[in-house]
């Protein structure tokens, strides 16, 4: 697997992943009746952000996008969203987008991890990060009604 950096034409393939995360509706709190063009507008960062496909023999297994969390005094905190395609999961895409260490941040912080996303909640405290806060009922579940996001943060 490699991780590289977005070009347009990848946009074919981070669409149907981008599209199948939003219309389930159980882990972003973007409106799953976005066409592809708003969708593309969203998760696609203008510099000084950036956006990255973890790629293996051709076909895209997964996209994030990365950036300050905050511009100027909270410029040193950096953050970032990550989407998988459904049958790349549990493969290590995800820890592969590790990506802020590197750059020079000083800490990482997820400001909305829907606390029923158990698999993301847990790879993100296998990786060093913590709860530090949980607006509760703040994103409506399909299934579950309302449910807390967490906020996550971790010192590199």
């Amino acid at each position: 697997m490699r991780i590289r950096e977005f070009t347009e034409p990848d946009w074919a393939q981070v669409w149907p992943i981008v599209e199948d995360v939003i219309t389930a509706g159980e882990t972003f709190p973007y409106d799953p009746q976005w066409p592809a063009e708003v969708a593309y507008e969203v998760w696609v960062e203008r510099p000084p952000g950036h956006t990255v496909v973890a790629e293996a023999d051709g076909r895209i297994l997964g996209t994030a996008k990365m950036g300050a969390n905050k511009p100027g005094p909270g410029s040193h905190v950096a953050t970032a969203s990550f989407m998988v395609a459904t049958d790349a999961r549990g493969r290590g895409v995800g820890r592969a987008l590790d990506w802020a260490s590197s750059r020079g941040y000083a800490a990482m912080q997820f400001n909305a991890v829907v606390e029923a996303n158990v698999a993301a909640v847990e790879l993100y405290r296998r990786l060093g990060f913590a709860v530090i806060g949980t607006v509760p009922e703040a994103f409506a579940h399909p299934s579950l009604g309302r449910v807390g996001l967490h906020v996550m943060h971790r010192p590199l």
